[in-house]
């Protein structure tokens, strides 16, 4: 099937068209779509025809003829299909009938509200492409973790689609900086993730916010009771539209569940790597702290990983987002901030290294792979005494799965050998042919006079091996990641993948329990003096999992601020102090201030000194300690 030849909507009212203020029978919805049907192209919108061909559609997806199919008569809509099934052209699709008309008011005519900044991205993206022979018709995002004033700058350009993610979009009605008079079209996309990231109270102030008459869409790959209080509240008669039947799975991913001991767990996580060489990856932890631990671990056993998670500062989860696209990174090592609206294309397996919670969880996680109609691959690692809750909470997401046989750990450590052997006679292979200079001969020669040729050898090959470094190192693909936090000698912890950490050039902190101090130097264009800034006070110490690094990226995001605006950082226990510069601070103070879904214990305040303990923290031996 193509788009050529078909006959214009002119004439013909759309189906999708909103109607404010109609109503049709309660309980109707549309059944699942079936196969393509030829006739279903004539009533894509003739405004996205040409981009549609212009990206090479032969046929649409189930929930897209869905879309088209639906006769909705302009009621709200509640859109349920698997991830990845192209939920966001089958938007498309709905917003374009009401995009079509006069403008009104000088706010966004539409608005999508969703839960993280990549699904931001990818949502504009999408929408870009397929909105743009609209006339007037803008779309742009606004979301946490980016300057505020550029946001504004973006804003007065009036757009006319607008997606953005709930506390920036609160932040600007608050402000008045954003006008919700127009808007025509709301949009909770992934709703159910942003009930759970504990942000009602700001989908409430944002829904409220706008006026009548407009119709409110809710999309998602699972609707739980939560989600549909939600709706009860705000969607007026709502229909419901199936691409696949509610808790469907995806036919063209394989489960596997995989037996294996905490401990056991990198070692496990190594053998599906190897297994699945080639393949672009996702790897899903539990922690921040695991998602930076786990990828360091990897690069250091050869394999292009990179870490993903919420702690990162904008700027480099895109840098990392890029890599794991364009295939410079093989391996993505992510939270669960990439479970949902993360579209890379043919990630080929996703690694649970430790069960989710609840069956939605693992739908939206092994939703990542098997996209587009590919084939798929998901593996769960579980504990032997949660063998049996694990298969109830795959049977729950309704997915046949497989429990494989148990890995081998002793094997593992000889194929990375093998693996890394292998490596180095390649490298060796390539310099040789590549030649070395007379100088370098002779240096070869003086180094070999008298001494055993493979001891030499050896040793080389023991300093080519970098030791652990407590700063930040850069990747190859230009993105860094952060290496372990290390402890006084004698004091390690283990993670539950093999590392063990350990702390060094520790000072006297103000309360006499060891601190760590990293003193920023200065760059172009960025630090600022001593004098001129303001120390800040946040409830996350080295016993957290605490680094400079760490501790820079999420000040920087709470405080809505640039690397360059952070000075001087001292790592403690159970807290650090930071300098802002002073002409920020006020700014960083109000924003940092502002309680966190992702981390609602962390404080971060103006440093008082040692004798008050923050809100909220209790006063422990050697620092505070969270409750």
């Amino acid at each position: 099937m193509t788009l050529d030849n078909q006959a214009s909507l002119a004439d013909a009212p759309s189906p999708l068209a909103p109607a404010y203020g109609t109503s049709s029978p309660a309980g109707e919805s549309a059944p699942p779509a079936c196969a393509p049907d030829a006739g279903l192209f004539r009533a894509v919108p003739a405004s996205l025809r040409g981009a549609l061909e212009s990206r090479g559609f032969t046929e649409l997806t189930p929930v897209q003829e869905a879309v088209l199919a639906a006769e909705a008569d302009g009621r709200d809509l509640q859109i349920s299909s698997q991830t990845g099934s192209g939920k966001t052209v089958a938007l498309g699709f709905v917003l374009a009938p009401a995009l079509s008309n006069e403008r009104v008011g000088r706010g966004p005519q539409a608005l999508i509200i969703v839960p993280t900044r990549e699904l931001a991205a990818q949502v504009c993206e999408e929408l870009r492409w397929l909105l743009q022979d609209l006339k007037d018709t803008q779309v742009i995002s606004v979301t946490g973790g980016t300057p505020v004033y550029r946001d504004r700058q973006t804003l007065a350009r009036k757009p006319r689609v607008l997606v953005g993610t709930p506390g920036r979009l609160l932040d600007h009605i608050k402000s008045g900086t954003l006008q919700l008079g127009g808007v025509r079209e709301l949009v909770l996309d992934e709703a159910d993730q942003m009930l759970d990231m504990g942000f009602r109270e700001d989908l409430e102030a944002i829904l409220d916010a706008t006026e009548e008459p407009r119709r409110t869409h809710m999309m998602s790959a699972t609707f739980p009771d939560a989600a549909l209080r939600l709706a009860k509240r705000y969607q007026h008669n709502p229909f419901s539209i199936e691409g696949t039947r509610l808790g469907e799975a995806n036919a063209n991913i394989t489960h596997e569940g995989y037996l294996v001991r905490h401990g056991e767990r990198y070692d496990a996580l190594v053998h599906l790597l190897l297994q699945a060489e080639g393949e672009r990856i996702l790897v899903f932890v539990e922690r921040r702290l695991e998602a930076l631990e786990v990828a360091e671990r990897l690069a250091d056993d050869g394999f292009a990983a990179q870490p993903l998670s919420g702690e990162l500062v904008q700027a480099q989860r895109d840098r990392t987002l890029a890599a794991f696209r364009s295939g410079r990174a093989t391996v993505l090592v992510a939270t669960d901030v990439a479970a949902r609206g993360l579209d890379v294309p043919d990630v080929g397996l996703v690694i649970h290294s430790t069960p989710p919670l609840n069956s939605e969880i693992y739908t939206h996680r092994s939703g990542r792979t098997g996209r587009a109609g590919k084939q798929g691959r998901s593996a769960v690692f579980a504990p032997p005494k949660h063998k049996r809750k694990v298969g109830r909470l795959l049977a729950e997401a309704g997915v046949n799965f497989q429990w494989r046989p148990p890995v081998e750990m002793g094997e593992v450590r000889a194929q990375l050998v093998a693996r890394a052997q292998e490596n180095l006679e390649t490298e060796l292979d390539e310099a040789l042919l590549k030649g070395a200079s007379k100088e370098q001969v002779a240096q070869a020669r003086g180094l070999l006079k008298g001494r055993d040729p493979v001891a030499v050898v050896a040793t080389l090959l023991a300093q080519r091996q970098p030791a652990p470094q407590p700063q930040q190192a850069p990747s190859r693909s230009g993105s860094t990641y952060e290496k372990p936090a290390y402890k006084q000698p004698g004091s390690k912890k283990s993670n539950g993948f093999g590392r063990t950490e350990s702390h060094t050039d520790s000072v006297s902190s103000f309360d006499g329990a060891p601190t760590q101090r990293f003193q920023r130097s200065a760059q172009k264009g960025g630090r600022f003096a001593v004098g001129r800034s303001v120390r800040f006070f946040i409830s996350y110490g080295s016993n957290q999992g605490a680094n400079p690094s760490r501790v820079l990226a999420a000040v920087c995001r709470r405080g809505e601020v640039e690397g360059g605006m952070i000075g001087s950082i001292a790592v403690h226990p159970n807290a650090c102090t930071f300098d802002v510069q002073e002409e920020v601070a006020m700014h960083f103070e109000r924003c940092a201030g502002r309680r966190d879904p992702r981390d609602s214990r962390v404080v971060i305040r103006r440093d008082r000194g040692p004798g008050q303990a923050p809100r909220g923290a209790r006063r422990g031996r050697g620092g505070y300690r969270r409750r």
